[in-house]
């Protein structure tokens, strides 16, 4: 029997192929260009690409949305294979077009789409997807799809912590003035994601009492009444493996925890060394 409710995603949402699988999930690539070499995300060109290109830096590393034939494709498949409504979560408007990509192939679907801004990035976004793939597989409408994923959001705090803020400068995703505050005054900032911009939260002098700061954080946005964690990097496995060690004992109640490397289109712009925790409270 068809799902009332299909849930498509973008690939930067991150998600474990396992939980793709088991959440019946649609995710639509976006691409990623190295050089003069263009491919979808996770598909064509993986993280290892982008962290060994970055790292040379003899090639331009580059990104671009999912496209309104692709999205329009999904919908497409979902409505052939008898779902009544689609309900398309994507990461922040205000980082990518992907979301106005889904508006434009959602105003030529034969069935009716909601297409949700999630206002974040990665396992943020992933974590919306999620919660809103539960509610639809319980059989909820695409309204309460919706609502599941936006509550999500409410709840998910997403910080990270950059080796440097050069590639996020680089792809117009942060400010030049807030990027002169890892040159000039030589400090490691720690980011978040506020209202689907990328914010500098904590100023701290070395990347040991940066990671500190973001373990605080990351324990002090969980709170006391249990929440999930997604522990991310790009190339930069075992500061990731020791954060997710301490995050488990130091958290109250706490769910599911993920651990994994952010996919190549959030890598491009933030660069290997990268180590951020996504926590969703529990309701």
């Amino acid at each position: 029997m068809a799902r009332r409710v299909a849930v498509v995603t973008d690939s930067t949402s991150d998600i474990p192929r396992e939980l793709v699988a088991r959440y019946e999930l649609t995710v639509v690539p976006t691409f990623v260009t190295i050089g003069e070499v263009t491919g979808r995300e996770g598909l064509d060109i993986s993280s290892a690409d982008v962290a060994v290109a970055l790292r040379q830096g003899r090639e331009p590393v580059t990104t671009s949305r999912a496209t309104p034939h692709s999205l329009g494709e999904a919908f497409q498949a979902a409505f052939d294979a008898g779902a009544e409504a689609v309900v398309s979560i994507h990461l922040s408007a205000a980082l990518s077009g992907t979301y106005e990509a889904a508006l434009l192939a959602a105003a030529s679907s034969v069935g009716p789409v909601i297409v949700v801004d999630s206002r974040s990035i990665a396992m943020g976004l992933g974590a919306a997807v999620l919660e809103a793939a539960t509610v639809a597989q319980a059989g909820g409408t695409a309204e309460e799809v919706r609502d599941a994923a936006l509550a999500a959001v409410d709840r998910t705090t997403l910080l990270f912590y950059v080796d440097t803020l050069e590639h996020l400068r680089r792809g117009g995703r942060i400010s030049a003035a807030a990027a002169l505050i890892g040159t000039t005054l030589s400090v490691k900032p720690i980011l978040r994601l506020e209202d689907g911009q990328i914010v500098v939260a904590e100023r701290v002098r070395t990347a040991q009492r940066a990671l500190a700061k973001l373990e605080e954080m990351a324990v002090e946005a969980a709170g006391t009444h249990g929440a999930d964690l997604v522990v991310q990097h790009l190339a930069a496995p075992e500061r990731a493996g020791g954060l997710r060690e301490r995050l488990y004992v130091r958290v109250p109640r706490v769910g599911r925890v993920l651990t994994g490397e952010v996919g190549p289109t959030v890598g491009a712009h933030v660069g290997p060394g990268l180590v951020g925790v996504a926590v969703t409270r529990h309701p």
